[in-house]
């Protein structure tokens, strides 16, 4: 039932216009904003200050923006049958730096894409795929299964290939076979699948994959962010491909890798501080150990 609800969902945001459906999106994360619990708007506000050395009211103004883009975020979800008629898609996300993607497409070669849950991160999957990138996103299974059964319908709509988070080898597998291998690298991993490294000048346990993927594989990682237009359309900036060392010291590569990445990261949070999720617990791990 879920799921043939989410399908009504999404015709009827198709009969109406991205910028009405942006709009009813903004409603709705002004609206949800109100049910997120204090204790969790209070640890946002609480890491902005930390991190971008702000006045309360700034923390909460961005901590408040950073939830209600998720409204239009699921707009555009739902809207993806339109985006990609009559190339609607290259009006409402533009690229920089598509010519780094390219390049290794056409040597046929793998790579890795380290991105973060900022702006619209479902979209900049489904923008990169209409662009041409063979990109593999990476995705947690969802709980309940008929969300499951359609964000995934959708997401290989616009040329996606899905792979679930457990499914290490056919990532390795298809990387070898020339398919980018697209990460979200931002959230608090296990403490056994992290290392600890700087972000935000405070000791943050980050996520490996990218770089042990990248490693293994001999292949590039490219840096990828998406950002609000003026317009109310996204822009993905890509960076140059960045290589792992493959010294005798396999630990320090990768870690030297991650940390380049996360400096990257924490540049782009810098300039965009409203597009990044904040809500997310980020130093939950490192506090743990009284680390944080």
């Amino acid at each position: 039932m879920g799921y043939y609800l989410m399908k009504f969902f999404s015709w009827l945001a198709c009969r109406f216009s991205m910028d009405s459906c942006n709009s009813f999106g903004r409603w709705l994360g002004k609206v949800t904003w109100l049910l997120v619990p204090a204790k969790r708007k209070r640890m946002a506000v609480d890491n902005i200050i930390r991190c971008l050395t702000v006045e309360e009211t700034e923390a909460e103004r961005i901590a408040r923006a950073s939830w209600i883009q998720f409204g239009p975020m699921l707009m555009e979800v739902l809207r993806y049958p339109e985006l990609i008629k009559n190339d609607f898609m290259k009006e409402y996300v533009s690229i920089e730096g598509l010519e780094y993607l390219m390049e290794a497409i056409n040597r046929k070669q793998g790579a890795v894409i380290a991105t973060s849950h900022s702006d619209s991160w479902e979209l900049m999957g489904a923008a990169l795929a209409y662009y041409g990138v063979p990109l593999v996103g990476v995705a947690r299974k969802q709980k309940n299964s008929a969300m499951d059964r359609f964000i995934n319908e959708y997401r290989t709509l616009v040329g996606m290939h899905i792979t679930y988070t457990s499914g290490v080898r056919e990532m390795f597998n298809m990387i070898q076979e020339g398919w980018m291998i697209g990460l979200i690298t931002d959230q608090d991993p296990s403490l056994r699948d992290g290392i600890i490294i700087e972000f935000f000048n405070r000791k943050t346990n980050c996520f490996v994959g990218p770089a042990t993927i990248a490693r293994s594989k001999k292949a590039p990682i490219f840096h990828a962010q998406m950002m609000h237009r003026p317009d109310g359309g996204h822009h993905i900036k890509v960076y140059p491909p960045v290589y792992v060392e493959r010294t005798k010291d396999k630990k320090k590569d990768i870690e030297v890798a991650t940390q380049h990445l996360m400096d990257v990261l924490e540049s782009h949070i810098r300039k965009y501080p409203e597009d990044w999720f904040w809500l997310h617990d980020r130093w939950k791990s490192v506090r743990s150990i009284g680390l944080d």
